[in-house]
């Protein structure tokens, strides 16, 4: 593929391309200016999701690693995503996270972690996945807009990975998300915590951010 006059090749990643794919996380961890925003994996989760717990899926420009996504199985993790969103303990099972992205400094800008994204989902197995769950941290805001484009939405907001506050996003394969059911909408401060978690629990759920003088705000709606 084409995108911004670069020649991309997309692939999906196998064992054989752990070394670059550690070297990359490496590259990205160094300048991050928030690192809290990130949660790198270790080598071990890496092969896990390589050995057929997952997705992984690569971008390359004349033959070099510039960006990864990865999509995790996370089998019977102690803290599933899926319980923080009222997903049954029967459908544990068929509940993928949307894990890790990367994308080397040189290459921000082109859309590549939403491309890899897109890329996934369309390859996704919806005979044995029908959830995506993610975690972002709050104002972590190409994230965010990254799980929107991607038909997720807010469904939670708490303390993951030791007591991290993350937004936990998910994404019904099987039954959209209907913007047409909607009836009440909502329109909170970013910041202002407590009250995203009142709407949250009483059933509302964050379907996109806004910009409004330079403060974020999360449209809820019900």
């Amino acid at each position: 593929m084409t995108n911004n006059s670069l020649q991309i090749a997309i692939a999906s990643l196998t064992e054989e391309h752990l070394s670059e794919i550690i070297a990359l996380q490496d590259k990205v961890t160094e300048v991050l200016e928030k690192p809290e925003f990130l949660q790198p994996l270790t080598e071990e989760e890496f092969l896990y999701i390589l050995h057929g717990n997952g997705m992984m899926a690569g971008a390359f420009v004349d033959g070099q690693l510039i960006a990864f996504r990865a999509m995790l199985d996370p089998g019977d993790d102690d803290e599933h995503l899926g319980l923080d969103v009222d997903i049954s303990q029967q459908e544990l099972s068929i509940v993928l996270y949307s894990e890790i992205s990367n994308v080397h400094p040189e290459f921000r800008g082109n859309g590549l972690q939403i491309v890899l994204g897109e890329w996934l989902l369309r390859r996704l197995d919806r005979k044995q996945y029908r959830y995506i769950c993610s975690t972002v941290a709050p104002l972590n805001i190409p994230s965010l807009k990254d799980k929107f484009v991607l038909g997720m939405h807010i469904a939670a907001l708490k303390n993951k990975y030791g007591n991290k506050l993350r937004y936990i996003f998910c994404k019904d394969v099987d039954v959209p998300f209907q913007s047409e059911a909607v009836s009440q909408v909502r329109t909170v401060l970013m910041r202002d915590i407590a009250q995203q978690q009142q709407l949250l629990t009483n059933g509302w759920l964050g379907i996109r951010i806004e910009q409004q003088h330079e403060e974020w705000y999360v449209v809820y709606v019900k």
